[in-house]
Parts: C-alpha cells; sequence; structure tokens
C-alpha cells in the first residue's frame, strides 16, 4: 500500500513531490532552524531577527470555482479562489509566528476558457475583504500588488498563487526544536463555522482537489468546459454528481463542498501565538499531505494521533466514489483537521477553549514520544494513525 498506487497518484499528482530535492542544496544553507514549518534566514539588518518569504497557490481548486460559476453565473464562487491562496500563505508563515510585512499574487489565465475582467475583479474584491477581516484581528498585511499574465498556450483554465514575505524575532520563533517527548497534539477543525466566516465550511481546504473533483463529477463536465487533459487517460471525469446537486449528508451542494473556501487558521494561530508565545511547540498547517504534515517539523519524534476528529461527510464522499484507501485518504487530505498545534499538556485544556470560542471544534488528537527508528526519514520522524479505519504508518519502512 503506497501512494504511488494511490487514486490521487492516477491522476498525475505525486503528494511526496518528488524531485524539489534538486534546490536544497542551495535553499537549505542559510535556514537557521532546519526543522521548522517553513524556512527562516537571518535578517543582514538585525541580529536578533530572521526573514522568511512563501509562495503558495490555490492549486486545481480553481478549476472548480471556474465551473461552479459557469453553471450558477454567480462570480462570487470565482473570488474564493482568493481564500485559498490567502490561507495557503498566511497560515503556513504564521505557524512560525511571523509577523507578515506584504503579500503580493499572480494570476496565470486562459481567457478563452475563463472570463478574464469577471475573474480578476471577484478575486480583487475578496482580496480586499480578507486583508480587512485580518486586519480586524490585529493582522495587518499590506497588498504590494501582483501580475496577471495571459498564457493560453501554456494554461487551460487558470492558476492563483501568491508570495508573503515576513520577520519573526528569533527568541519568538516557533520552530519546533521545543518538541518533547510527552507533549500532546490538539487537532483544530476545519469543517464548520469560525465567527468570523459567513457561511458553513465542508472542511476540504486546498489539497487533494484533483481526486475530489474527477471521482465526484460527472464526465460530462470534462469535455464541456475543456478542463480534462487529453494527453492523461485518467484524467476524465468520473463520478455521478452535478455540481449543483444538494446531499443531505452534506448540508450543501456537491459543487459547494468541493469549493468551500480554505479557512483562514492564520487568525486562530495569531491570537494563540499572542497568548502562549513559545509554549506552542509546534504549529502545523495540515495543507500538502494533508494528516502526515506533521513529519515536517522537529527531528527524532513519533507522532501518534489516536483520537482523531470524526472526518467531515465530504471525505467519506470521495473514498466511497473514487475507490481510494484509507492510508492514502489521510496523506491526501487534512481530513476535517486543518491545524495540528503541538504543545505541553499542562496548557492543553486552556488552548482548547480558546480555540473553541473562535467557534472551531478542537481536542487532543495524540501525543508524541522519542522516535525508535530513524531509519524513515531524513529528519527521524515518524507517524502513526490509529483510527476506526485501520492503523497507519507513515513513511513506510524502507525495503531491505
Amino acid at each position: 500500500m503506497t501512494s504511488e498506487s494511490s487514486k490521487y497518484a492516477e491522476t498525475g499528482v505525486d503528494v511526496h513531490k518528488k524531485g524539489i530535492e534538486a534546490f536544497k542544496n542551495f535553499t537549505s544553507s542559510g535556514n537557521l532552524f532546519e526543522h521548522s514549518f517553513c524556512p527562516i534566514y537571518k535578517d543582514p539588518e538585525r541580529e536578533d531577527y530572521g526573514r522568511l518569504m512563501h509562495s503558495d497557490g490555490s492549486g486545481s481548486k480553481t478549476v472548480q470555482n471556474v465551473l461552479h460559476y459557469k453553471i450558477t453565473g454567480d462570480s462570487k464562487f470565482l473570488g474564493y479562489t482568493a481564500d485559498d491562496t490567502a490561507a495557503m500563505n498566511f497560515g503556513d508563515a504564521l505557524s512560525v509566528n511571523a509577523e507578515l510585512d506584504g503579500f503580493v499574487d499572480y494570476v496565470a489565465i486562459n481567457r478563452f476558457t475563463v472570463p478574464k475582467e469577471i475573474f480578476l475583479e471577484a478575486l480583487g474584491k475578496r482580496f480586499g475583504q480578507l486583508l480587512e477581516t485580518y486586519a480586524r484581528h490585529g493582522i495587518n498585511i499590506p497588498f504590494m500588488g501582483g501580475e496577471t499574465a495571459d498564457l493560453p498556450d501554456q494554461v487551460r483554465t487558470v492558476d492563483v498563487s501568491g508570495t508573503v514575505s515576513g520577520h519573526v524575532k528569533l527568541s519568538e520563533a516557533i520552530t519546533g526544536e521545543e518538541i518533547r517527548s510527552g507533549d500532546v497534539i490538539i487537532g483544530l477543525s476545519s469543517d464548520g463555522q469560525a465567527r468570523w466566516e459567513d457561511e458553513r465550511n465542508s472542511g476540504i481546504m486546498s489539497n487533494g482537489l484533483t481526486l475530489a473533483r474527477h471521482c465526484l463529477m460527472i464526465p460530462d463536465y470534462g469535455e464541456l468546459f475543456q478542463i480534462r487533459d487529453p494527453r492523461n487517460p485518467k484524467s476524465v471525469y468520473y463520478g455521478k454528481f452535478k455540481t449543483d446537486q444538494y446531499l443531505s449528508d452534506l448540508g450543501m451542494t456537491v459543487g459547494e463542498a468541493i469549493i468551500s473556501p480554505t479557512r483562514q487558521f492564520g487568525i486562530v494561530m495569531k491570537n494563540l501565538t499572542k497568548i502562549y508565545g513559545k509554549n506552542i511547540h509546534g504549529i502545523v498547517h495540515n495543507t500538502g499531505g494533508g494528516q502526515t504534515k506533521c513529519l515536517r517539523i522537529g527531528k527524532n519524534y513519533h507522532f501518534i494521533k489516536d483520537n482523531l476528529l470524526e472526518p467531515p461527510p465530504i471525505f467519506h464522499l470521495i473514498q466511497q466514489e473514487s475507490g481510494e484507501d484509507w492510508y492514502n485518504m489521510h496523506q491526501d487530505f487534512n481530513m476535517g483537521i486543518g491545524v495540528d498545534l503541538i504543545v505541553p499538556e499542562n496548557i492543553e485544556r486552556n488552548i482548547i477553549q480558546l480555540i473553541r470560542s473562535n467557534g472551531i471544534g478542537a481536542q487532543r488528537t495524540g501525543y508524541v514520544e522519542e522516535s525508535k527508528d530513524t531509519t524513515r526519514r531524513d529528519n527521524g520522524n515518524m507517524l502513526t494513525i490509529k483510527s476506526k479505519f485501520g492503523e497507519f504508518e507513515y513513511p513506510e519502512p524502507k525495503k531491505e
């Protein structure tokens, strides 16, 4: 049972992002904290500060936003792309307790398949609303412009990404180096409705969307809206649902569940770090890699998740319709937990209460031990998930 044999991999997506090691030699040398969630580099002007810059995007979820707009005619669904792009950037950067200095976006668009002016108007409006929301919660992020490129020969629909820059006082950075055996893991739910959100969220965030779209949407959509890639026989839509089809288990339409905007977890992250500081030993934004994202921080730790939140209905639906096994589901998707906090047990209760006061579900989902098997990964970390779907270990043992 490997990620290479997963339904997600068949669509052409590599959850392990093989090949990026080519950049390791000249990108990691200046990182002050080798096992932090985001790299932090020395600030040449202030000895006690570090700088960071992070880029990410909404991924293939934007394809579904465009599809939803074309069927409903409501441009607000195009604007949701801003939520995903912002959350993927701000949440990652705030995971190390950074102060954000500025944000730029990049839009690559095919105007023959996407209405360019309508898309950009909806995107710009939504970015403005999001930055106002962050400002109301004490996080001021200057929008410093961006770039729009017309690339009909390279892009089938539209791709939206962004870059955020920030700084952090080194003594206040959350780097994963403080993680200790005996720490507990607190999971923050990605579904429901946080107090700053206008509507209920399915919890899907912005990873695994290629599989979600392909297994849920009817085949006609791929051809009708020029979405499918003719070079990949596995890129066909093979689902049975229309985007405006309501399912009572979801409490919304299938399309609305797929494009539910990624939650702005950065707001509650900043609130927590302001109160607890480095008593929070680690923050993991469960984006690419889903529930296995914790493998990224710290060194020689065994993360044991034995009390995960019940996955929201959208993940059960994806698993049922795709046939993806539960081992891979947990690394394809966040499975309803958008953030892991790693904290000492003595502050667990107070932190959970604070999170819940923001309208976000939270519970203790596991704990940390020292890893006794350092052959699994470069940093010696491993993860065991114990769930009603089975017991899974990541990464898989190396073959002898």
